[in-house]
């Protein structure tokens, strides 16, 4: 039986707590400060999402970076939690966290461009099809192909097939 990992929270020690390097997600200077406020005056009503990394003994952040900010920017928050942040953890592979992360930034708000053609590429690369990332990431094939665009990778349309748009016609020189 499946059981949602916000059942089991956890407190785990911020320094044992690592951002991922793909995280598209940008938050503005005045919604930080009201994350902030929020923090300061409800607490930690959200656990960072985390996938544990046994080798490592690290926790790798999938949702909740700017929360993991917070404590690190704000020793009364860091003073009042003792250092510790509420995490509910994963287990999944690379691919399934990064459509994780994208899931719950795309729930909330905005993303930065490049970094979202750069999460497109990865993909990419990991080896999943354009439906495999609009299936988990909620994305269309136009969004897909923008982003693939962006990252100007030839490698990124190796199964596009291409129409011609036109075809040159020999004419004599002598028309001219």
């Amino acid at each position: 039986m499946f059981k949602s990992p916000v059942y089991n929270v956890i407190p785990v020690p911020i320094d044992k707590i690592k951002p991922n390097t793909y995280n598209p997600n940008a938050v503005a200077p005045p919604e930080m400060k009201l994350l902030y406020d929020s923090i300061k005056s409800d607490g930690y009503t959200m656990p960072i999402v985390c996938y544990y990394d046994k080798e490592e003994d690290l926790y790798m952040i999938v949702d909740g970076f700017h929360r993991y900010r917070i404590m690190l920017e704000h020793q009364d928050i860091y003073d009042r939690e003792q250092g510790m942040l509420p995490v509910s953890v994963i287990n999944k592979s690379l691919d399934q966290r990064m459509a994780s992360t994208i899931r719950h930034n795309r729930a909330r708000g905005s993303h930065d461009v490049d970094l979202m053609s750069n999460i497109v590429k990865e993909l990419h690369e990991l080896g999943r099809s354009d439906a495999w990332i609009s299936k988990h990431l909620g994305m269309d094939r136009d969004e897909i192909l923008r982003l693939k665009q962006i990252t100007g990778l030839a490698a990124l349309f190796k199964d596009v097939n291409f129409g011609q748009a036109w075809q040159p016609v020999e004419e004599d020189e002598e028309e001219f």
